[in-house]
């Protein structure tokens, strides 16, 4: 079996290294999906610090955002942090 080398011209390995370079960085910063997490009721007001009837006055409002699945009430967690707003004094 014979083995051959092949001479590449300097600035087309050089132009190699440089793309190779950048798909390493590209898989490097490459970010997984967020997962996104779901609260009950119960771990809303819990979270809150308030009872699981103001839960579901705010979500009457609209100040939080209900989702459902067979009948569970859910909501996401990155909704309810948003839903809290800073006071101004």
């Amino acid at each position: 079996m014979q083995t051959f080398q092949i001479q590449i011209p300097e600035s087309l390995s050089l132009k190699l290294d440089s793309l190779l370079d950048e798909v390493k960085n590209l898989k490097e910063n490459l970010q997984q999906p967020a997962v996104t997490k779901y609260l009950t009721r119960h771990q809303v007001a819990e979270m809150l610090h308030c009872d699981i009837s103001t839960v579901h006055n705010m979500t009457v409002k609209g100040i939080l955002q209900k989702y459902q699945i067979s009948g569970r009430v859910l909501y996401k967690l990155d909704e309810v942090e948003q839903s809290i707003v800073k006071l101004h004094k």
